[in-house]
């Protein structure tokens, strides 16, 4: 029997609002993972497994007789920011917020599990994948030296995401790059601090540290090529300095975003170069640490043809549409595609949205049906029932 979809978008948003309303970070998420974990019983799925790469868990419904195993994966964590909303569902955890929409994607998938368990439609096997951690790009990777593949073998994955600016009830992906790489990096300065009214007398960094967080700026601009896509950013800059005490040490910390290996590998050695030659101009000392964390996100082809279909089920025809250029963002989801080929889609979550990682962002629940029924269409359309 069909499922009400006003009662069950009713439902999603309780369940939403409620895990908004206790964030968690990532490996951290016990409560959420607990509550995703009674909800996918409460819809008999055949079985639910918790604690796949720390706190993940993995649902698994099957019907019929065949033998096409997909996964349908969100996110659950949340991040170090302090909300700045007001609502009444405001986090309850100081500290930690939803501020990238993990929230609405776990209460999305969840309503697809209610959606296929009630409805069936399909002939195959499902895997709900709820990963933590994908914030910092180690839930994915977690789950698969778990054994994700082996325990619960699946041949393709979808995913999606909420993108503020984009109308809700609007659908867009396309083929091949979606997301860049993510690399993070610390320079660390050192030299040799001192009393604020005789600079003369020590090594401070602070002034070196300032002429290098300006001098990474030339990467993009003046040491690649314009045709190259690349973004160097400085996020934090910490001293061990005060008032009237000169630092000694400095450490400038950030990412950088790329598409293409040889990309990355320039922006490192540029970064390098920069580095040590303005810590040389004030004779100060630099080591640098950098990190590639999160690979490229490169949707398949096919896939991406067969999420176009699913989604014309679902949305209206003219708000599906193919995304101009990949995003500088990075999706951890790139780590299944390198097993198994799969597609990452993004649903609108409204023009006037605050953006992702802002302390005022909050997810629209009237985008909640929009995720859960696409989640279903593209079960139904790649596992029909004969």
């Amino acid at each position: 029997m069909p499922l009400d979809l006003d009662a069950l978008n009713r439902e999603m948003s309780a369940w939403r609002r409620d895990l908004h309303a206790h964030p968690e970070f990532g490996f951290e998420e016990k409560r959420t993972s607990a509550f995703v974990a009674a909800k996918l019983r409460e819809f008999g799925l055949d079985e639910v497994v918790e604690g796949v790469g720390g706190t993940g868990v993995v649902g698994t419904l099957t019907r019929g007789s065949g033998n096409r195993a997909i996964a349908l994966r969100a996110d659950m964590d949340a991040l170090r920011i302090t909300e700045q909303g007001m609502q009444d569902y405001r986090s309850q955890n100081p500290g930690t917020m939803h501020a990238c929409g993990h929230d609405g994607h776990t209460a999305m998938l969840l309503g697809a599990a209610k959606l296929l368990a009630g409805e069936g439609g399909f002939d195959g096997t499902v895997r709900f994948v709820f990963q933590p951690a994908e914030e910092w790009g180690k839930g994915a990777l977690a789950m698969l030296a778990d054994g994700l593949m082996e325990r619960f073998p699946f041949e393709e994955i979808y995913g999606l995401h909420n993108m503020p600016g984009l109308p809700v009830g609007h659908f867009q992906t396309r083929v091949g790059l979606i997301m860049s790489a993510e690399d993070n990096f610390e320079i660390v300065l050192k030299g040799v601090g001192g009393h604020a009214a005789r600079p003369h007398w020590g090594n401070e960094v602070l002034v070196a540290a300032c002429a290098t967080v300006m001098n990474l700026q030339t990467i993009v601009s003046r040491r690649l090529s314009p045709t190259d896509i690349g973004v160097v950013s400085v996020t934090e800059l910490i001293t061990d300095g005060t008032r009237n005490a000169l630092p000694g040490l400095a450490r400038i910390l950030g990412d950088a975003r790329s598409f293409q290996p040889e990309i990355s590998a320039e922006i490192e050695r540029q970064m390098r170069i920069i580095a040590e030659g303005t810590a040389l101009t004030y004779n100060v000392t630099a080591e640098v640490t950098y990190t590639r964390e999160f690979v490229p996100l490169l949707n398949d082809a096919t896939l991406v043809d067969e999420a176009f279909a699913a989604a014309r089920a679902v949305f209206e025809a003219d708000h599906v549409s193919t995304a101009r250029e990949p995003m500088t963002g990075s999706e951890d989801f790139a780590r299944f595609l390198e097993h198994v080929p799969g597609c990452f889609v993004f649903v609108g979550n409204g023009k006037d949205s605050w953006p992702l990682h802002n302390p005022s962002y909050d997810f629209n629940d009237e985008g909640l049906v929009y995720g859960a029924r696409f989640h279903a269409a593209i079960i139904r359309q790649r596992s029909p029932s004969v």
